[in-house]
């Protein structure tokens, strides 16, 4: 049977035609997957993942390109999904020990500096980063917003909610 007509059939609820497409596909995307991670069990949980999603979404393909490259694009997107979550998780985690370190050395200490610390390292990255290169670095807002690559208000509005959030940890400190 030609692919068109495999595909019509998957799109119009056939269970059989859906199952012969995603067989016809499978190793080719599982390739392709090997090759962009270099981890044959990534690669393969990847494929999986993109033959669902191809299950899920059979109705949305158009026909503007290969059936072959639809699935190309699914999981391609469907890698760089999972290498996000990775990145966020990593940063989660490096922010989780850099807490405890400064709540480590805050216990240390007498003076209000721990305090401060210990407040920094409960506002997100973005938000930590404004307030210390504009007011341990000296930068203008300008500047900021460049190394930031964002704008300015944003820049201005994370440096103002972050010191309002740090001071009311220091004031919860002190009581």
């Amino acid at each position: 049977m030609e692919e068109q007509a495999t595909i019509k059939l998957a799109q119009q609820g056939d269970t059989a035609a859906l199952a012969q497409l995603l067989q016809a596909n499978y190793a080719f995307v599982l390739r392709y997957l090997i090759k962009i991670t270099f981890d044959p069990g990534w690669a393969e949980d990847l494929a999986q993942e993109t033959m669902l999603k191809c299950m899920n979404k059979i109705k949305l393909y158009n026909g503007n390109s290969k059936f072959s490259s639809w699935l190309i694009t699914i999981a391609t997107r469907i890698h760089i999904d999972h290498l996000r979550r990775r990145q966020r998780e990593r940063n989660w985690q490096e922010e989780e020990i850099n807490l405890r370190k400064i709540k480590f050395h805050a216990a240390h200490y007498d003076d209000d500096w721990p305090a401060v610390l210990e407040a920094l390292a409960g506002v997100s990255a973005n938000v930590r980063t404004a307030i210390i290169l504009k007011h341990y670095y000296g930068y203008s807002l300008d500047e900021i917003a460049e190394m930031m690559d964002a704008p300015v208000g944003t820049i201005k509005s994370r440096i103002h909610n972050g010191i309002v959030i740090i001071r009311k940890e220091i004031a919860n400190h002190d009581e």
